[in-house]
């Protein structure tokens, strides 16, 4: 059976595309599962959504990912318990560690012991959820109230009534230590470049997660975002796909510090990473982006006519992924739902 399929939207660059809100409404109106946004250091995560939520009325509304860095674990809880009242309880919340260089860089927040800062910031944001009792929590990462200071802080509850307590909390995660933290903390997983070849260990990552847990929780689930290009030429399609593979293979992060770098290393493709990395590092993005293989490109992505992608559609079916998000918004959105859907 197919399962759900969305749009990850991703973010902005330059400006809001054209005719986004008749895109927005097409999503809904082809019957898409959900629309996702992310976030880098440019255009934030929540407003998009809020813009779409007032254009639409059942599609889901997601972070994939909102920045742990970018904001307080009440604020983000606050944000997304309004967004999740003025959309009617559509709200997944997709949360991410992110990087080194943008959390530092962007937002002076230190990067080290990122798991252990993302268990304390969902720890957090359940308690501003649950709404059960004034926020009181003393971390090492937060402070809740504020030790030091004026003094004068005091636990405080959400004034808003939160719409749904089990708002989803989902975590954006590439390597297996992140990925068992889902399982043991979250109700959900964010994957992206998941090869299905690769599905045992995804699968153990999760099992590790959920033993921790005490088992694996009824709702959990797992969405994998996935690049699609329907074409009729594979070479062109997969040509759309390998500046993208080039940038996240060899150019974010830092040498010896890129995890979507990593996780190429882990599925065998070492070689073809380190070369990558090399020439995107050089400045020479066309040839990283050349030398990307079309196997590798179809091993996370889906590209060809409509009946191969239907075909190789299939390999996802028995993994763990639960949901799909088509990466981007093609401007060839019919096209795509008559595959997919």
């Amino acid at each position: 059976m197919t399962p759900p399929v969305g749009i990850n939207a991703g973010h902005f660059f330059r400006g809001v595309p054209a005719g986004f809100a008749d895109t927005v409404r097409r999503i809904e109106d082809l019957g898409f599962d959900g629309l996702w946004f992310a976030e880098a250091y440019g255009s934030d995560v929540f407003t998009p959504l809020a813009y779409a939520a007032a254009l639409t009325s059942r599609i889901r509304l997601g972070t994939a990912v909102a920045q742990i860095p970018a904001r307080t674990p009440a604020a983000t809880a606050t944000t997304a318990t309004t967004l999740d009242h003025l959309s009617g309880g559509r709200v997944v919340l997709g949360l991410g560690a992110s990087g080194p260089q943008v959390s530092e860089g962007w937002h002076g927040v230190a990067y080290p012991r990122p798991l252990a800062r993302t268990r304390e910031y969902v720890d957090v944001v359940r308690q501003v959820l649950a709404r059960e009792q004034p926020l009181d929590h003393d971390g090492e990462f937060h402070q809740l109230p504020l030790r030091g200071g004026t003094g004068l802080g005091k636990p405080l509850r959400s004034s808003l009534h939160v719409l749904r307590p089990d708002l989803p909390i989902q975590l954006g995660a590439e390597g297996p230590r992140n990925i068992a933290l889902a399982a043991e903390i979250a109700d959900g997983w964010h994957a992206m470049f998941f090869s299905p070849a690769f599905d045992d260990f995804y699968r153990t990552a999760l099992e590790e997660g959920f033993a921790r847990r005490g088992g694996r929780p009824e709702h959990f689930e797992v969405v994998c975002t996935l690049p699609v290009v329907v074409d009729t030429d594979i070479e062109r399609a997969a040509d759309r796909i390998r500046p993208d593979l080039a940038l996240y293979m060899g150019g974010m992060g830092a040498r010896g510090a890129n995890f979507h770098h990593d996780v190429f290393v882990r599925m065998g493709h070492a070689e073809t990473a380190a070369r990558v990395q090399d020439l995107y590092l050089r400045g020479e993005k066309a040839a990283a982006a050349a030398a990307v293989p079309t196997s590798l490109v179809e091993e996370i992505a889906l590209i060809g006519p409509v009946g191969k992608i239907r075909e190789d559609l299939a390999r996802w079916s028995g993994t763990v992924v639960d949901s799909l998000a088509v990466q981007g918004l093609p401007e060839d959105l019919e096209i795509v739902a008559k595959a997919l859907l």
